[in-house]
């Protein structure tokens, strides 16, 4: 069956999607459910426990200049009052969901919860929650709705507050301080869990130097003064301490996000405040460092039994103790099938037997030497036990699923063999390769099925452990074995014709219309030295600096070109120009088919014919020489505005300049004129109502950030007129849709019309202008430069360097896809989830939307190689034969997103026990996942508009 090469490819990487989305289940596997039912220790009823959760609260914002400055009075209890402060070291990832697991359980959570943390499922390890709940505690809890998907059944009182709509940072924490003064006059609870999410949200807004982030933590200090006041009153009635917990969930980035490993992200700051901490007067306490786990236990105690005091004899702290070691071992027996043979479990039964011997001689002699060395050594013995059993329940994260780890890299390296064997056909003039049915229906294909279903089988019944792939039906199950079988058998078949064809060429040699350019040779070698730098965890945490370097060294490539077509010609002598005729064409590759075609023979004797800047006269010309050298002093520029990576990112750069509060007439200049520009670059080839669209939505942009404090307007009246912008963020959106209704219109009748090309280009660029406003709305007002100059390089490429030059489908391809890549991180993304901005998703919105916020998020986040894919349907769309380049290029971005993608899998695997997994590596692989499945979405776009171009290519092929 013959098949376009555009729908194969599509078709090829939503498979290795898939393959990738299993890889993934096995790569982060879910966490290990605890079925045992921790049984309420015999314990006096305890006081009043408060934990107050500041959603990132970094330590430098309690113990720092600016807690001093901002926080008096939780300063106070630090440096003089009844307290224990201390630094508690998050794990990555630092996002809420997986921080509120780690300080209610006391063990690592997965990686994946990153993921899970958009919506969060019920909890069900062991945590202090549910102890605190059979143990009959009352427990009331006011704010992050996470809390309540987490414990669903747990709170006799709750009142939830969306954690995902950044824009508001007054009124989520106003829903939870409104039930204050109501609640501590109570007395019908023992736990209170407040949790504000304001400073989390002002760092998403504007950083964590921005003016806010001082008035947001002198709210919270006066709320903890109130919190802390009212204990004390209700201490000197009931006299029985109470407990107060300051914490935070995680740190803020400089840039104000979070997720990563960096310094500023792990380190929050947690306070123990009780009147039964004693301290001497002037006794200084500096902050000490912890484990964030660490909390878990010490609630678990205070909880459970009167709050520990200064000087607790032996026989309550070996008690203490053994419930601590209690609860590790029952999470241990939960979380390894034969824990007998664990050193941790084995310490711990010596433990046991070690207490049971001192209390028997505790209950004997009282106060002999030998019951405090013997008490001494116990308390040891514990102590080394919850290490043990702590070191033994953290390596449980990495305990992957290999099997579904090893069928995903399978499928997605059969997929990357299948694309590179089709190579030269699918490059090849007529864009089309030939799919062999028969692997499906041959002998090979059964007997590998029947092999790899015995395996199957193997692997089930004889594991200890559970596996994604055995939980699975039957026919789920044999569907995934029989996907592997037949690509298994599709690669074979390739792989035979490739080596079939190849004799055939040795024996019957024939001249090539094709040589290797220096170009081509960059393409190639930049493209490989990208895949090789993915096995170093630096290259990936500086992957941008791979990314410049390619795309500058591309201008000088093309420069190169631009001035020896020019002056020398093609073959390096001179000449004089003339006039050439024609359109688009070039060589794709030196894989192509050499089969001699209509197509063939056009595309060579375009290649020997002068080069189109011999039509350029004057300033034109001029232009096309100086392109280059313009597009490589833009790309100098837009490096110095986002610092990003890990080396270099606390470095100030122009962007952290724009948006402080004393640069923003500056910022609005640049704003302004930077939308300017937009419109000015899109509008040429826009329809009249389009165009109108784009202007009106391009002032509503202004007025969006000018409504929401960002830019300077005439009509705002200081920051009395600031708002979140609703109403012009969906103005915007109604032109945004416009603009694309138009478009897709004119595509699909494009479709119907198979002549009507002036609609499908027109189509097709109204669908683009739609995505730049878009992106316009979107992007932070500082990043507004990145799109006018992306859109500026575009226009100079495509006027002066690609038509001009008559670069091949594939090599623009791969210009598109580098410049797509550099843009991503010209905007200020990175490898870092921190670098995620997700205040993108709740724009025009006055609420969390899950489905809406996501789209927006990825699209803001991607919004670089979204608009250079889409600029690349626009290019090719006008080429006279835009069927076969349309297909060219699908299968050329297929090939380039899936080489680093099936790279990256392999050496993920490899590396799996790297000191650097889930710091680096793994936030890299779920950026290659999202990357993949856009590239799929892209892939099926490219697809669908071939259509009318492969209906408009068929006339001019039956004629030759």
């Amino acid at each position: 069956m013959r098949l376009g090469c555009g729908a194969f490819a599509a078709g090829c990487v939503v498979i290795e999607v898939l393959g990738v989305a299993l890889f993934l289940r096995g790569f982060f596997p879910p966490p290990v459910r605890s079925s045992s039912k921790p049984e309420p220790p015999a314990a006096p009823e305890p006081s009043a426990v408060v934990i107050m959760l500041i959603d990132a609260l970094r330590d430098d914002f309690v113990f720092g200049s600016k807690g001093v400055k901002c926080m008096p009075y939780t300063t106070y209890l630090v440096e003089k009052g009844a307290s224990h402060s201390f630094v508690a070291e998050a794990k990555p990832p630092t996002v809420t969901m997986p921080r509120i697991k780690a300080l209610m359980t006391g063990s690592l959570p997965g990686f994946v919860d990153v993921v899970r943390n958009l919506n969060s499922p019920a909890l069900l390890e062991d945590n202090v929650i549910t102890q605190a709940k059979a143990a009959g505690k009352r427990i009331i809890f006011y704010g992050d709705e996470t809390w309540v998907k987490l414990f669903p059944q747990h709170f006799v009182e709750y009142d939830g507050t969306t954690s995902f709509f950044v824009s508001d940072y007054t009124e989520v924490d106003d829903n939870v301080t409104r039930h204050l003064d109501k609640v501590l006059k109570r007395g019908d609870w023992d736990v209170l869990i407040l949790h504000y999410l304001g400073l989390d949200h002002i760092g998403h807004i504007s950083g964590p130097s921005s003016p806010l982030i001082g008035r947001k933590l002198s709210e919270m200090d006066s709320i903890l003064m109130r919190i802390h006041t009212s204990l004390l009153s209700e201490e000197r009635e009931d006299l029985s301490p109470s407990l107060l917990v300051l914490c935070g969930d995680h740190g803020m980035s400089e840039s104000g996000g979070h997720g990563a490993s960096s310094l500023e992200e792990v380190s929050t700051a947690l306070l123990l405040t009780s009147s039964a901490f004693e301290r001497k007067p002037g006794e200084v306490r500096p902050p000490e460092h912890v484990q964030q786990t660490d909390l878990a236990a010490t609630l678990a105690v205070g909880l459970g039994l009167p709050i520990p005091q200064q000087g607790r004899a032996m026989r309550e702290q070996l008690r203490f103790l053994h419930l601590n070691a209690v609860q590790l071992s029952r999470l241990l027996q939960a979380s390894v099938p034969v824990y007998e043979r664990e050193p941790g479990f084995e310490q711990f039964k010596v433990s046991e037997r070690l207490h049971g011997n001192w209390v028997r001689l505790y209950l004997e002699e009282n106060n002999s030497e030998v019951l405090l060395n013997l008490g001494a050594k116990v308390r040891r013995q514990y102590l080394d036990t919850l290490k043990t059993l702590s070191r033994t329940l953290s390596s449980q994260v990495a305990q992957y699923d290999i099997y579904s780890m090893v069928v995903g890299t399978v499928v997605v390296l059969e997929v990357l063999a299948l694309l590179l064997l089709s190579v030269p056909q699918a490059l090849g003039a007529t864009a089309e390769l030939e799919v062999p049915l028969s692997p499906v229906c041959s002998l090979l294909f059964y007997l590998t099925f029947l092999l790899l279903w015995a395996m199957h089988v193997v692997v089930c019944t004889s594991t200890e452990s559970s596996r994604y792939l055995c939980s699975l039906t039957w026919p789920m199950g044999g569907g995934v074995l029989a996907l592997v079988s037949a690509l298994l058998c599709g690669v074979l078949s390739a792989l035979t014709r490739t080596c079939v064809d190849g004799k055939l060429l040795r024996r019957n040699p024939a001249p090539s219309p094709w040589r290797w350019s220096e170009l081509d040779f960059l393409i190639l070698a930049g493209t490989a030295g990208h895949v090789l730098s993915l096995g170093a965890s630096s290259f990936i945490e500086e992957e941008h600096q791979t990314w410049y370097f390619l795309v500058s060294t591309l201008c000088l490539a093309l420069c190169h070109e631009s001035y020896r077509t020019c002056f020398l010609g093609g073959d390096g002598e001179p000449r004089h120009c003339s006039r050439a005729e024609g359109g688009f064409a070039g060589p794709a590759s030196a894989l192509q088919d050499r089969s001699v075609s209509c197509d063939v023979l056009e595309l060579d004797q375009a290649r020997k014919s002068p080069s189109a800047l011999d039509g350029l006269r004057g300033r034109e010309k001029y232009m096309a020489l100086a392109s280059p050298w313009l597009v490589l002093g833009c790309c100098r520029l837009l490096r110095s505005l986002n610092q990003t990576g890990v080396q270099w990112a606390h470095r100030p750069d122009l962007g952290h300049w724009l948006t402080s509060s004393d640069h923003q007439a500056e910022l609005s200049i640049l704003a302004a004129l930077s939308l300017l520009a937009i419109f000015a670059l899109v509008q040429s080839r826009c329809s009249p109502v389009s165009k109108g669209a784009l202007a009106l939505g391009l002032l509503g942009v202004y007025c969006y950030r000018a409504a929401t404090g960002h830019v300077l307007s005439p009509w705002q009246q200081g920051n009395k007129d600031i708002s979140r912008g609703i109403i012009e963020a969906r103005f915007v959106y109604v032109f945004v849709l416009g603009i694309l209704f138009t478009g897709i219109r004119d595509v699909l009748k494009s479709q119907v019309l198979a002549a009507d090309v002036p609609a499908k280009t027109a189509g097709l660029w109204d669908v683009y202008s739609g995505l730049v406003l878009l992106a316009a709305l979107l992007l932070r007002p500082h990043n507004l430069p990145v799109l006018a100059c992306s859109l500026l390089i575009q226009t100079l490429l495509t006027r002066f360097v690609w038509r001009p030059l008559r670069h091949g489908a594939a090599e623009v391809t791969v210009m598109h896809y580098w410049f797509g890549q550099a843009f991503f991180y010209f905007q200020g993304n990175s490898n870092n989830i921190a670098t995620v901005d997700i205040s993108a998703g709740f724009v025009g919105l006055n609420t969390y939307v899950e489905v809406p916020a996501m789209f927006l998020t990825a699209f803001a986040t991607y919004a670089g190689p979204v608009l250079w894919a889409s600029h690349l349907v626009n290019f090719l769309s006008w080429e006279p034969s835009s069927g076969s380049a349309l297909r060219h290029a699908c299968f050329c971005y297929a090939l380039l997103c899936s080489v680093p993608v099936s790279t990256y899998v392999v050496l993920v695997t490899a590396l799996r026990y790297h000191l650097f997994i889930w710091s680096v590596f793994s936030p890299k692989l779920l950026y290659e996942g999202m990357h993949l499945l856009v590239t799929a979405a892209l892939c099926l776009c490219f697809t669908a508009v071939d259509r009318s171009g492969a209906k408009a290519d068929a006339g001019k092929i039956a004629h030759c």
